[in-house]
This record gives structure tokens, C-alpha cells and sequence, in this order.
């Protein structure tokens, strides 16, 4: 039926939930700054952290006017609340605050949703493709990947903050496409975000499967334009309905 199965990562493969707006992750990683010599007040850091990430997201648009969505790399946000306080941060410690960061921000693990793994192992064992194409950070998404046992599964991963756009951007798609020589006709995007996963796979010419999670965006008045449909958020139910 297809040969190349392109998903989307959070609310499709893993359920996991984030808070950013902690007081407690705040706090937390203002002392842990301050540990590393760049001393924060919580609530200081917190606004300088929101300002810098949109001006990245400024900048990056700037850099790169081709694109309807961008992302930016979020260890850029981290190294640069180190060097305000004159702090020479390595590319070490700034990771290890970005996934600090996360598992501060992380209210619930992530973990595969039921029916993930035993489909991944059916379509390799049927010689089929498997892409992941995730609006993402890489510094919060690969560990996540590897804590899950999902990351050796992928033939190919594409995480937006390393291209530096994002779906519903059909240039996300291209870039996907391009890198690893699939063809439209062959493949298909299951996702659980109406738009950037279903009208960004529409716009570009896809098929595609839309599941409707817990921790999917509130739909609008009509239902998904999508191929497929899986309404409760029971990811076992899609075998039956793209894989022949």
C-alpha cells in the first residue's frame, strides 16, 4: 500500500506532557545557573529566557525568508543567559542545562503509546520505511527517543529545530523528501495535529492519517481533511486501516 511511513513524534508515537510555566522549574534552574556562575532571580530568567527564544525566532526568519515556519535551536537560548553573566559556557554544560531543563519542565514520562512498537516491528519486518518528521528540539527529543527505545527504529529522522523550519512549512516536507529520495505517491503522514500534520501533508501532496489524542490541538468545526481517521486516540486501530 505504502512504502514509506513518515510520523509525527508527540501525542502520535509518545504521550509525554510539559510544563513550562512551573514555578518549581524556574526556581530550579535559576540555582542551577547560579551553581555554574550566572546568578538569576527565578522570575528574571524566566522573561529573559521567553524574550530570547522570540528573538531567535526573529532572527532565524530573517536569515531565512523562504520559510512560512521556523524553529530555532534552544541551546542557543541557554548559552546565551550564560554569557550575559559573563560566563564562557561549554558546549557540554549547555546541553546538560537544556535536558535539565526538560526533565524539570516533564509533568508526566514519556512513554510509547500502546500498539507503537509492535507496529514499527511489522513494518520493518514487511520491509517498509519508517521517517520521523517531529516539530521538535533535538536536545529534548533524542534522549527521548533512546529513553523510549524508539530511536534505532526510525530509517531516518528529521527534527525541526536542526532545519530550522517546521511543518505545516511544505519546505519540511521537501527536506525530508529530498535527503532520503522518497517519492509522494509511496508515502504517508500520521500525525495528531490537524494542522501541521494533516494540512501540511495535504499542501504537499500526501496522504495522510490524522489520530486525535489526548494532547491533540482542539479540532475545528469539521472533521480533518486526512485520508484516515482515528478518533479515540486508540493507535492500534491504524494497522488495519494503511498497512497491507
Amino acid at each position: 500500500m505504502y512504502k514509506n511511513y513518515i510520523f509525527d513524534l508527540y501525542g502520535t508515537l509518545l504521550d509525554v506532557r510539559t510544563d513550562e510555566g512551573k514555578k518549581s522549574l524556574w526556581k530550579q534552574l535559576a540555582m542551577f545557573y547560579s551553581f555554574n556562575g550566572a546568578e538569576y532571580k527565578w522570575k528574571k530568567l524566566c522573561k529573559k529566557y521567553f524574550e530570547y527564544v522570540e528573538a531567535e525566532k526573529k532572527r532565524v526568519q530573517k536569515s531565512h525568508p523562504e520559510y512560512t515556519k521556523v524553529d530555532i535551536v534552544i541551546d542557543k537560548v541557554f548559552k546565551k543567559l550564560y554569557t550575559d553573566k559573563g560566563v564562557k559556557a561549554s558546549a557540554e554544560l549547555v546541553e546538560i542545562t537544556a535536558r535539565l531543563f526538560r526533565c524539570l519542565s516533564t509533568t508526566k514520562k514519556a512513554r510509547p503509546y500502546k500498539g507503537v512498537t509492535e507496529f514499527f516491528d511489522e513494518l520493518h519486518k514487511k520491509g517498509k520505511r519508517i521517517y520521523l518528521l517531529s516539530n521538535a528540539q533535538s536536545s529534548f527529543t533524542v534522549p527521548e527517543l533512546k529513553l523510549t527505545g524508539l530511536y534505532d527504529k526510525f530509517d531516518g529522522i528529521l527534527i525541526s529545530s536542526a532545519e530550522q523550519c517546521c511543518k505545516p512549512d511544505t519546505a519540511f516536507f521537501d527536506i525530508l523528501f529530498k535527503r532520503y529520495n522518497l517519492k509522494k505517491g509511496e508515502s504517508i503522514m500520521i500525525g495528531n495535529d490537524e494542522t501541521s500534520d494533516i494540512k501540511g501533508a495535504n499542501d504537499y501532496g500526501i496522504d495522510s492519517l490524522y489520530i486525535h489524542t489526548a494532547i491533540s490541538p482542539k479540532l475545528g468545526n469539521s472533521a480533518p481533511e486526512s485520508k484516515y481517521f482515528v478518533g479515540d486516540g486508540d493507535f492500534r486501530k491504524i494497522p488495519k486501516l494503511i498497512l497491507k
